[in-house]
């Protein structure tokens, strides 16, 4: 039996009073590795905000990773992106800390406890994105594909339900963004991580 991760029925997304997109309908299964694919300016990043608890839901129905998105209160907000990996287009690396600890901080933060096991895990998912030599750098030392990869990283390295990508690319010059991508893909076949990534 399918499970799915990510389901939204009749739904519109507002940003204040403006209606952004509506009657949505979509359903993604566990496993699935889905892109959107949109113009700029059609409401991509909006669909994405709303997902990750940014924007409300204010009309329709919808549920991820087991929250009901219509209900969500904003104390849960901080629950639900714990089982959520997103990638964004400027990376949000922390400058003031090495890639180590950009992805240390992530495991802390998300209630991983046992240092050996953070450890472990942050030397294996540096090793699927070809990052594995960038350690003890810090984001500023990196070109745009490397921090985006690092970025990667830090998103599947708790072990997301789902990870959701708003225009991951969009910075970066298109030979840079196709080893990107290369990376992204692979890493998420090997996880079998729920993915949702929007692109224009």
């Amino acid at each position: 039996m399918s499970q799915s991760v990510l389901s939204l029925n009749k739904a519109s997304i507002f940003q204040r009073e403006n209606l952004i997109l509506s009657d949505i309908n979509i359903a993604i299964d566990k496993g699935e590795f889905v892109y959107l694919i949109g113009k700029t300016g059609t409401g991509k990043s909006s669909f994405m905000k709303t997902l990750y608890g940014d924007l409300p839901l204010l009309k329709g129905t919808g549920a991820i990773v087991g929250y009901d998105l219509p209900s969500l209160k904003e104390k849960d907000i901080p629950f639900l992106r714990r089982k959520l990996g997103v990638v964004f287009q400027d990376f949000k690396l922390l400058n003031d800390r090495s890639i180590h600890h950009n992805l240390t901080f992530v495991l802390n933060a998300t209630g991983w406890k046992d240092k050996k096991k953070m450890e472990i895990r942050i030397t294996e998912v540096l090793k699927k994105v070809g990052m594995s030599e960038k350690a003890t750098k810090f984001p500023f030392q990196l070109s745009g594909g490397e921090q985006q990869r690092v970025a990667i990283a830090r998103s599947i390295a708790k072990r997301p339900n789902l990870l959701l990508g708003d225009e991951l690319t969009g910075n970066l010059d298109t030979e840079t963004s196709q080893k990107v991508m290369t990376a992204l893909v692979k890493a998420c076949k090997e996880e079998n991580i729920t993915s949702v990534f929007v692109t224009h």
